[in-house]
This record gives C-alpha cells, structure tokens and sequence, in this order.
C-alpha cells in the first residue's frame, strides 16, 4: 500500500476543482478569533451530482513550533441531488463551502482537506501570524 501522504494531492486552486481553498487574514492580533472561509472549486466549479461529488472538509492547525496539529473542524457534505427516484432527481444539493472560527495564541500553518469520492483527497495550507 502507497504511504499515506502520498495520497495527498495538491496543485494550484486557479487551474484545479478540487483543491480547497482556504480565506482568511494573513494576520490577527492575539486574543482575537480567527474566521476563515474554505470553498472546493472557486475558480472552476466542482460538479456536485450523486455520482461525483466532496463528500467532506476538515479543518487543522499547527501552531508554530508543535509536533502535531489541531483538528479544528469536520463538515460533511450529505445531499447530492439522490432520491428515491433515482440519482440526480433531488432539487437538494450541498455545496461545498464552509465558514469556521477560532482562537489560538500562536502563529501556525491551517490546513483544509477536501475529499472527492471519485479523485481522493485534496489538501491546502495556509500560515497565519498571531502579533
């Protein structure tokens, strides 16, 4: 079996559907809450059908100068057009994008993890600077 990591793929978010991309300040003042936006297919839209779709999104932080990271947060993604007429036959379809928040004393790396049920799981970091 391949190692872990190297299932996980990134690339650029300007010319790739999968890859999550993560909006918030470069920097906050210490104390204050971090909010952060995390969207799958901003530039190039991800199709969003039974048969293809981002099943889920996890949120971590490393804070500056540990070992492990933070899981922050996990949205699943539950409604994508199926019914019990059939795939596709739903007018209800999640869209892969989420808000979250949080504090932290310390400068670190978020990381955003998207996974597609068909093309696996896609990863995007971020550094944001507590001054």
């Amino acid at each position: 079996m391949a190692d872990f990591r190297d299932l996980l793929q990134e690339a650029d978010w300007k010319a790739e559907k999968h890859v999550p991309v993560i909006e918030c300040p470069e920097k906050i003042k210490k104390g204050d809450s971090l909010k952060l936006d995390v969207s799958v297919g901003k530039q190039i839209s991800h199709p969003n059908t039974t048969e293809h779709h981002i099943r889920s999104i996890e949120l971590y932080f490393l804070p500056s100068g540990e070992k492990f990271p933070y899981q922050v947060a996990r949205f699943e993604f539950s409604a994508h057009g199926e019914s019990v007429q059939g795939p596709n036959t739903s007018t209800v379809f999640s869209e892969p994008k989420i808000s979250a928040c949080f504090k932290t004393e310390k400068g670190g790396t978020i990381a955003a993890i998207a996974y597609c049920n068909i093309h696996g799981i896609w990863k995007s970091e971020k550094d944001v600077i507590v001054g």
